[in-house]
C-alpha cells in the first residue's frame, strides 16, 4: 500500500515540470523576441554567452535548446499528472525513470558544454538542470518504492 508521502512524489514531480517548463519557455521567448535577458552577462555567470552560442540551437536548426526543454518539461508533469491518477503504476514510474535519465544525460552534456567549451554558466539553464536533476531523484525513488511493494 503507498503511503500518502508516496502520493505526495507525483505532486512534487509535477511541480518540477511546471516550474523547468516556465523556466524553459522564458528562454525560449527571449531567444524568439530578442527580449533583453535578466541575468549577469559578464564573469563566469554569463548567460548571454551562453544563449548566443552555437550551442544553444538545435543542430544549427533556428529552434533553440530551451524549446527540446518545454517538451521535456511538459512530458514530465504529464507523466507525474498521470502517476497522481494511478499512484502504484509500475509502467508510468518506469516511464518517468526512463524520461528522468534521458533528461539527466542531456544536462550533462549541457553542463559540458557550458563549463569546458563556452567557459561560462548560463543561471536560467542552471536552474532548468536543478529540476531535471531533482526530476530524475525523485522519479529513481519513486520507482524504488513502488517496485518494492510485492
Amino acid at each position: 500500500m503507498l503511503s500518502r508521502r508516496d502520493r505526495l512524489q507525483p505532486g512534487l514531480l509535477a511541480a518540477l515540470g511546471v516550474v523547468g517548463g516556465g523556466i524553459a519557455v522564458y528562454l525560449t521567448f527571449v531567444h524568439a523576441s530578442a527580449a533583453a535577458l535578466v541575468c549577469s552577462a559578464s564573469g563566469l555567470v554569463n548567460c548571454e554567452r551562453v544563449l548566443t552560442s552555437s550551442y544553444a540551437v538545435i543542430l544549427g536548426s533556428p529552434v533553440p535548446t530551451s524549446a527540446a526543454g518545454i517538451l521535456w518539461f511538459a512530458v514530465s508533469t504529464a507523466l507525474a499528472l498521470a502517476q497522481l491518477r494511478r499512484p502504484s503504476s509500475r509502467p508510468l514510474a518506469r516511464a518517468h525513470l526512463g524520461w528522468g535519465l534521458a533528461g539527466l544525460a542531456t544536462v550533462l552534456y549541457l553542463v559540458y558544454v557550458e563549463i569546458v567549451q563556452l567557459g561560462a554558466l548560463c543561471a536560467w539553464c542552471t536552474a532548468a538542470h536543478v529540476a531535471v536533476v531533482l526530476t530524475f531523484l525523485l522519479a529513481i525513488t519513486r520507482w524504488q518504492e513502488i517496485e518494492s511493494l510485492d
